[in-house]
């Protein structure tokens, strides 16, 4: 991880000070004295992929004759939703179809870790996970499925739990092939639901 981009604890504070102040909060009330420090600790946290970089997780690739789908499902993730800076949260899907070189299976998880600590949107995400594995691995093809739950939509607003917003991004074959694309959603679904 790179500090090219610091985070500015002491500048959070002071905004989250002016936040409570400005919706009739007293911020020096014993019980948010400690706020503004919790919440730059937590931005710290949950922006943290803003300073690094996913690419590093994709270097260390194997040499191998496979040329099947490799798929990791159900990989949890949190984000921040940049329009209501509230979090979504949920699961990523990865398919890709070798093209000689493997990855770790761990390496599709940070990928997705380190995408998702920043502010965005999930079409957004899911199209810069795609695109990773499509470029710098340089796969056959890439199937990048995500689903998630959007506070910004659940807590206020049209307040609707329990809708979960499904993003994908197909690469190569996945685009391209018919067949290819039906069989990478049918691992990722099985028999869960399509």
């Amino acid at each position: 991880m790179t500090e090219a981009y610091p985070v500015d604890h002491a500048r959070i504070e002071r905004a989250v000070r002016e936040i409570l102040a400005a919706v009739g909060e007293d911020p020096d009330r014993e019980g948010l004295l400690e706020t503004p420090a919790r919440v730059a600790r937590m931005y710290a946290e949950m922006f943290s992929g803003l300073r690094q970089d996913p690419r590093v997780h994709l270097t260390k690739a194997f040499n191998e004759k496979y040329d099947e789908i490799v798929l990791v499902r159900d990989i949890a993730f949190n984000s921040v939703c940049e329009h209501h800076l509230l979090p979504f949260m949920g699961h990523a899907h990865i398919g890709y179809m070798p093209d000689g070189r493997v990855l770790g299976l761990s390496k599709l998880a940070r990928v997705v870790e380190a995408v998702s600590h920043r502010p965005q949107v999930q079409e957004r995400m899911t199209e810069q996970i795609a695109d990773l594995l499509e470029h710098d691995l340089g796969a056959k093809g890439v199937a990048v499925v995500v689903e998630a739950t959007h506070t910004c939509m659940t807590i206020r607003g049209v307040r609707k739990p329990g809708s979960v917003c499904v993003t994908s991004a197909m690469k190569g074959v996945f685009r391209e092939n018919v067949s290819s694309r039906a069989e990478v959603m049918s691992l990722i679904y099985g028999g869960r639901r399509q």
